[in-house]
């Protein structure tokens, strides 16, 4: 399974991986924990360009397809073909959030070059992790671009988020992680998982 987590900055979806990585490896499921744009060793190079140097939004684009690209063939492909689920922080749907709806770029043109990028494999299962936006760049720990573009570009985000949620009710599982610990976030998660073990 390709399982993704989605979310504005600083929702805790990286807190939710760890702590879901530790159950599954308890329950004797084989897995791998990657991220984007990162998760290969040309997509982690490409990472350090896109999150820390204002650009171009289509030269943005572009590189988190690239990125995506080679994440997609040499990470999350071989992880699937032999059998071990995949947590992917961050995916797709974040593309069409961020450089979608929130740089304004054609939706139809990102989901074209989503489709190039990953082969038309869509994943499994996508967690998306829902927190006011005001909350989740008071928390947020991982300086970057996108947290320093303020609530505004957050909102834009979510509305791209919420979007996607509509179009793929199926897919989609909403955790709202408002007034909850880790731990509580981690057992409604697993609760989910709890259909495909």
């Amino acid at each position: 399974m390709l399982i993704t987590f989605e979310g504005t900055e600083g929702c805790g979806k990286s807190t939710l991986i760890r702590n879901l990585s530790l159950k599954l490896q308890s329950l004797k499921i084989p897995h791998v924990v990657t991220r984007e744009p990162g998760g290969s060793a040309v997509a982690e190079q490409i990472r350090a360009l896109i999150l820390h140097h204002e650009m171009d939004p289509l030269t943005e684009l572009f590189l988190y397809e690239a990125a995506r690209a080679e994440h997609f063939k040499k990470t999350v492909l071989p992880a699937l073909q032999s059998g071990q689920w995949v947590l992917c922080d961050r995916f797709t749907d974040s593309t069409l959030a961020y450089q979608g709806f929130a740089r304004g770029l054609d939706t139809g043109m990102i989901e074209k070059l989503n489709h190039m990028a990953t082969g038309r494999r869509k994943p499994d299962l996508t967690f998306f992790l829902d927190l006011p936006v005001e909350e989740g760049l008071a928390r947020a720990q991982d300086p970057n671009k996108f947290e320093k573009a303020g609530i505004a570009f957050q909102k834009k985000v979510r509305k791209g988020f919420l979007h996607s949620i509509r179009k793929d009710q199926k897919r989609f599982r909403v955790l709202r992680v408002k007034n909850k610990t880790p731990e509580q976030v981690c057992q409604a998660a697993l609760r989910v998982l709890g259909d495909f073990l």
